[in-house]
């Protein structure tokens, strides 16, 4: 069985960061129960270009939501909360990705949902959090980099700011409220007592500081823009010049560099007084540059990769294209293919976690709304009662 077989999980979401921390729980197994609002057409994410798989679906789409089942439902109106509170009653949690003052609005808060299941774990990802001064601000992914200080640690020292290249926020704060619900879950399969649990993407960016923040609070040591991509303070640990392009390489123990130096054939390197330990090294950072360019550039990436051969950690560098069709990620199973209606060799990458001795799921995501009359079923609702909720726009 998957790890997460039996969980289920009530996802009042949309777009990316909700989405991809509900698609981690369905890959390990959970039944995500999707909540799209029929009177938008469902997740807003169905219609992000610029791939799209019909008039409702699109590649966006499908990255953050396999595995998954489908029921429209509008919340906005009390008959609509009624058939959430049916659906609560036989789940262990609901996770909303909503803005921070509607899922008191919506009743998709533990108060709101105890009287129908009083185990149930309420997780919810916000912008900046379900109180405080931004509770009603709209908030996305980039507006985090930039007010964390992200754009000021990534690209070049004399460049403009710059943002991820991903949302990384995003995807992180999803994994988080995933963690954050699992908490909840196991907490009250043990008390009989659910909760609210909060995550927001202003907090996981913040988070995500970590020992750039440490440094700074302690020390007032505000880090910035290293060139090449560098470590802060480990040396050599940054891009260098190859005779074909780049090789990103990391000696962050002290027993690789004398490894390095015997595989670019300089030995001489190590027993250089102005390379000895880290921050001898640190402090002669640009002249090692030169130097390390200089050997570097008598061989192409492959073959200095090849030489290294996982004695020296070091990377090529890819663009997309090559990342995702690498020997290494082909030929181990890091793309997966999903049959879908219109592609039936549907291609996305793998999840970053595997289970050995069990199958994973391999779903793609569903059509809008695919499963609501089995699931309200599944509840007792009969064909005339659906044909009403759908006549009058609930589902």
């Amino acid at each position: 069985m998957l790890p997460l077989a039996g969980l289920r999980v009530i996802a009042v979401e949309q777009y990316g960061a909700g989405p991809f921390g509900s698609m981690q729980l369905a890959d390990m197994g959970a039944e995500v129960i999707k909540i799209e609002n029929p009177a938008e057409g469902g997740d807003v994410s169905r219609r992000v270009g610029p791939h799209h798989l019909g008039d409702a679906d699109s590649h966006f789409f499908q990255a953050f939501n396999r595995n998954k089942r489908s029921v429209t439902l509008n919340l906005r109106g009390a008959e609509g909360r009624a058939v959430l509170a049916d659906l609560v009653a036989g789940a262990d949690a609901v996770l909303d990705n909503l803005r921070g003052d509607q899922p008191a609005r919506l009743g998709v808060t533990y108060n709101a949902l105890k009287a129908a299941n009083p185990r149930i774990v309420c997780a919810h990802l916000s912008a900046y959090g379900r109180a405080g001064s931004r509770a009603a601000w709209p908030g996305y992914d980039y507006l985090m980099q930039a007010e964390a200080g992200y754009l000021s640690l990534t690209g070049e020292p004399d460049g403009p700011p710059a943002r991820f290249g991903l949302s990384i926020v995003d995807m992180m704060a999803g994994v988080y409220a995933a963690l954050a619900l699992l908490a909840g879950v196991v907490s009250a399969r043990e008390t009989g007592v659910g909760r609210d649990v909060d995550v927001s993407l202003f907090d996981t960016a913040l988070a995500n500081l970590n020992y750039l923040g440490a440094w700074f609070l302690n020390e007032g040591h505000a880090q910035g823009r290293e060139p090449r991509g560098a470590h802060p303070s480990l040396t050599p640990s940054q891009l260098y010049r190859t005779a074909d392009g780049w090789i990103f390489i990391m000696c962050n123990k002290e027993k690789f560099w004398p490894v390095l130096c015997g595989k670019l054939e300089r030995p001489d390197l190590a027993g250089d007084a102005r390379f000895a330990r880290f921050a001898d090294r640190l402090a002669h950072r640009a002249a090692l540059t030169e130097v390390l360019d200089a050997a570097l550039g008598a061989r192409t990436t492959a073959e200095w990769l090849s030489v290294f051969a996982g004695e020296v950690p070091a990377a090529p560098v890819h663009d997309i294209a090559q990342a995702l069709t690498s020997g290494f990620v082909v030929g181990e199973e890091r793309v997966w293919t999903y049959p879908h209606p219109l592609r039936p060799d549907f291609r996305m990458v793998a999840p970053a976690f595997r289970v050995p001795g069990t199958e994973m799921p391999r779903r793609a995501a569903p059509s809008l709304g695919a499963d609501t009359e089995a699931v309200l079923g599944a509840l007792g609702y009969d064909a005339g009662r659906i044909a009403g909720l759908r006549e009058r726009g609930v589902v």
